[in-house]
C-alpha cells in the first residue's frame, strides 16, 4: 500500500475511536441556527454525519477520478499496441523486401559468375585449339627441317662415298 493510503486509514481510525470515546457529548442535545430556523439537535453527531459526507465525497471523487484514469490507461495501451503491431509489421515486411533484395542480388551474381564461367571456358577452349594448331605446326616444321637433314645427309653420303658397314650411321 501506499503511504498516502495508510495515512488516511490511520485518519479515520482514530477519528472513529474518538467519537466512540465521546458519544455522550456528541449526542448531546443544543440549539442550532440554520439562519432562518433554529432546530435542536446534536451538534457532534451533526458533525461526524457532515464529516462522513464529505468523506463519501471525497471517496467518490477519487474512484472517478481513478476509474477514468485507468480507462484513459486501457486506451493508450491499446493504441500503443496497435502501433507496436504495426511498426513490427513494417519491420517485417522490410526485412521481407531486405531477403528479396538479397536473394535477387545473389541469383544475379550467380548469373554473372556463370556467364563469366561459360566466356571463360570458351576462351580457354579457343585458346587451347590456337595450342593445338600451332603445336601441329610445329611439330611439321620440325619433321620438314628433319626431312631436309636427312635428305642431304643421304645426298650427301651417297655422292661422296659408299657407306661402310663398320661406320655407325647418324640416323
Amino acid at each position: 500500500m501506499r503511504i498516502r493510503t495508510i495515512v488516511l486509514i490511520v485518519a479515520i481510525v482514530l477519528m472513529a475511536g474518538f467519537a466512540a470515546l465521546n458519544l455522550d457529548e456528541f449526542s448531546r442535545p443544543s440549539v442550532l441556527s440554520l439562519g432562518f430556523t433554529t432546530v435542536q439537535a446534536p451538534l457532534g453527531l451533526v458533525m461526524l454525519v457532515l464529516l462522513a459526507a464529505v468523506l463519501l465525497v471525497f471517496l467518490a471523487t477519487t474512484l472517478y477520478i481513478q476509474s477514468t484514469h485507468l480507462l484513459e490507461m486501457r486506451q493508450s495501451t491499446r493504441a500503443l499496441t496497435a502501433q507496436r503491431e504495426l511498426a513490427d509489421k513494417a519491420e517485417a515486411s522490410r526485412f521481407t523486401e531486405l531477403r528479396q533484395y538479397l536473394e535477387a542480388q545473389a541469383v544475379a551474381a550467380q548469373q554473372r559468375e556463370a556467364a563469366h564461367g561459360t566466356v571463360l571456358a570458351e576462351r580457354l577452349a579457343q585458346t587451347q585449339q590456337v595450342l593445338i594448331g600451332k603445336i601441329e605446326q610445329s611439330g611439321n616444321t620440325l619433321a620438314a627441317y628433319i626431312g631436309e637433314l636427312e635428305d642431304r645427309l643421304e645426298t650427301r653420303d651417297s655422292g661422296s662415298r659408299p657407306a661402310r658397314a663398320d661406320t655407325p650411321s647418324l640416323l
